[in-house]
């Protein structure tokens, strides 16, 4: 049997999610629980694929991974026991043999969040529009060899909570640094070192070229990979394990952000 799985992450731990040699991933704690368990006896017999790679700091909370089994233990619940607490496995689907999570996925959906100190939010919304639609988006990636660099980018909505700026973005697919670094355009249009012509110059990268540097990793979480028809399974006992994890984090780096503030004040 083929299986796919929704897969979430908190990246900071982590130097990305594919496997490498010497250094922790994501795919790299799968593996070692998924063997721990017999559940496949290596990823290449078991067909193993991912709907993409996230680099080092980046999160998910809806990555999809697929692989074949036969094993009864092979349901989140029980792979999660083996897992470290920043990476857990929330739903599986029952799909085709020949399911492929990155080819079969018709949209990606990434939100970004951003300190709002700075950026003039109506101008940041303004630059959104022009990166709506389909573009070469060549100067806003780290394009290889080959690659179409076009994309279609189907929703870009900037709001604001509290002081931090949320970014949602939703493309048929993306290219490597795509998101972080259209974040790192729409920052300088909002903060005033770039204008709305210099947005334009950008997305006709035939006449004019420039290099960006992708926004901090930190602030980049995988939200969501769509397949129409696909029934997902949740198990609620993880979620629900999940959230109460969650909270519990949430609350520690609630208080942290206060005393990081008045380490902040202290310094002017």
């Amino acid at each position: 049997m083929r299986y796919a799985y929704r897969l979430a992450y908190i990246g900071t731990e982590f130097s990305g999610s594919q496997v490498q040699p010497d250094v922790r991933t994501i795919e790299g704690e799968l593996f070692t629980a998924l063997q721990g368990l017999g559940i496949i006896t290596s990823p290449e017999d078991a067909d193993f694929a991912s709907a993409g790679r996230t680099d080092a700091g980046v999160h998910a909370l809806s990555q999809t991974i697929a692989f074949n089994t036969g094993s009864p233990a092979a349901i989140p619940r029980a792979i999660n026991s083996k897992l470290p607490e920043p990476v857990w496995l929330w739903a599986r689907a029952e799909v085709g043999e020949d399911f492929d999570p990155r080819r079969h996925a018709t949209a990606r959906e990434y939100r970004y969040f951003m300190c709002s100190e700075g950026h003039d939010i109506p101008r940041m919304r303004n630059a959104s529009t022009l990166l709506r639609g389909e573009h070469d988006f060549t100067n806003f990636a780290t394009v290889g060899r080959g690659k179409n660099p076009v994309r279609i980018v189907e929703r870009l909505d900037i709001r604001v909570a509290g002081d931090v700026i949320i970014i949602d973005i939703k493309a048929n697919a993306f290219l490597w640094h795509m998101v972080r670094k259209i974040v790192t355009a729409l920052s300088l249009v909002g903060s005033g070192a770039r204008n709305m012509d210099w947005l334009s110059q950008m997305l006709a990268p035939g006449e004019f070229k420039e290099g960006l540097t992708p926004a901090p990793a930190y602030g980049l979480l995988l939200k969501n990979i769509e397949y129409p028809g696909l029934k997902w399974q949740e198990d609620a006992y993880t979620k629900r394990l999940a959230e109460e994890r969650m909270y519990r984090r949430f609350m520690h780096y609630s208080v942290m952000s206060w005393v990081f503030r008045e380490f902040r004040q202290g310094m002017q």
